[in-house]
């Protein structure tokens, strides 16, 4: 799904948020979608760029796919178009989730939903990988001390990787990509029922990181 003349990459100016904790609340991406109904937004990487990760996480393209926090990134229809089409877009702005509805009518076996990635209406152990591209930094975005995160962060946060691991089925995998060190993303991904691996992301440029954590069977 590249963009097209009237489907063209978000970079103005005008539609960032005086403060980036912005980020972090339901009001300014209402406010942003509805300013910029035709554009297409990709936080740090491409499918192009991530496929060599999907292919060694993703266990078949059947798989059941969450993608959390799915606003109008390309990541969806570009992996549909590459075969992973059982996908489920969530995200808390029904601005977007009725743009991209209508912009990916064609692709009729991905769902988009309107719900929040903190609590979400699935059901137990219901998704076979969750890919998070931005939404838990989009969360993070605070104006405190990176060693040592606000409490109100560190709950919001929480709360999605709580429903994350809730709705993963035993051997699942949840693939966060971030821009984010290891000395401050992985303690708020530690949990008994995982397993974490760490892959640096570097084409020559800003190193990137995917948080695979997966799921264990028993």
């Amino acid at each position: 799904m590249s963009p097209s003349n009237k489907e063209a990459r978000s970079t103005d100016l005008e539609v960032l948020p005086t403060d980036n904790t912005g980020y972090g609340t339901k009001a300014y991406w209402q406010q942003r979608y509805m300013q910029e109904p035709d554009s297409c937004f990709d936080w740090f990487k491409t499918y192009k760029e991530l496929e060599p990760l999907f292919s060694k996480h993703i266990a078949t393209k059947d798989a059941r796919i969450l993608m959390l926090g799915c606003g109008n990134s390309t990541l969806s229809g570009d992996m549909y178009a590459a075969g992973y089409q059982n996908i489920v877009n969530a995200d808390y702005s029904d601005v977007v989730i009725e743009q991209m509805r209508q912009r990916t009518i064609h692709m009729d076996k991905m769902t988009w939903e309107v719900m929040d990635v903190r609590e979400m209406p699935l059901a137990d152990g219901s998704i076979s990988t969750a890919i998070d591209k931005g939404t838990l930094d989009a969360l993070m975005c605070d104006n405190g001390d990176v060693w040592e995160p606000s409490a109100e962060l560190c709950e919001n946060v929480g709360r999605e990787i709580n429903e994350v691991e809730r709705v993963l089925a035993p051997g699942g995998k949840f693939i966060w990509i971030t821009f984010g060190q290891p000395h401050f993303r992985r303690r708020h991904l530690e949990r008994v029922s995982w397993d974490i691996e760490i892959e640096r992301l570097n084409d020559g440029g800003f190193d990137y990181f995917a948080y695979v954590m997966t799921k264990n069977t028993t």
